[in-house]
Formats: C-alpha cells, structure tokens, sequence
C-alpha cells in the first residue's frame, strides 16, 4: 500500500518541478537583458578617423537602457535603439564621450576619438 501512495505522490509532484524548472528557465531567459544591463555601441565615425568637414555625424546603438547623453547632452534613441546626432567639433582632436543609464542606474560610456583637420583654400593665380 506503501508503494501505491507513493507512486501517487510521484505522479504529482515530478509534473510539478518539471513545470517549475521551466517556468525558472524561461523567466532566467526573458530577464537576461535585464540582468546584462545597457549596452552602447559607436558606429560611425571610427575611433581615431580624420575628417575634413565641419561637420561630424555620429551614430550608433544602444540597447537596455533609459537615459541617453552624447558629450553630456540628452539624445534620442528610436524604437530600435538607433541613435544619430550632427556634431560640429572645433579643428583639432576631438573626443566624443556617449553614456547610457538603465533604469536601474547601471551606466555605460563609450569613447570616439577623431582628429578634424582644418584646410584652408589656397587660390592659385
């Protein structure tokens, strides 16, 4: 009589920590991004490029986080976490500094160096 309550029990309870493990699992993956916090990455322009233009575009993408700042400024991020800003860095080097906080106050920054040359037009003549 033993071994059929126990039997019962098994039937019971083995489904159940089987439902359970998945149940664990599957909240594991869902939270992982959660639990990575925010990621940032700088797509254009490429650390230590040279520019002739007065004008610079920088671009990247940024995933997890709530609080965006290019050279501490707010930026915008659209719905798949691209963001793009027209910078105009004085000739020289220039370093654009890109930091990004989730809501649970994690922050990542990321760094672009460039050198933005300064030609002048020479007339010939």
């Amino acid at each position: 009589m033993n071994r059929l309550i126990l039997r019962r029990e098994l039937r019971i309870f083995v489904p159940l920590v089987l439902l359970l493990c998945a149940i664990a699992g599957y909240g594991l993956f869902e939270g992982r991004r959660i639990i990575e916090g925010p990621r940032l990455s700088i797509e254009t322009p490429y650390d230590g490029s040279a520019t002739s233009s007065s004008r610079v575009l920088l671009s990247g993408e940024a995933q997890n986080i709530s609080f965006l700042t290019i050279n501490g400024l707010p930026a915008y991020v659209d719905e798949s976490g691209h963001f793009s800003a027209a910078l105009s860095p004085a000739p020289g080097y220039a370093i654009f500094t890109v930091a990004a906080t989730d809501r649970f106050g994690r922050q990542v920054s990321r760094e672009v160096h460039i050198t933005v040359l300064n030609y002048c037009a020479v007339s010939t003549g």
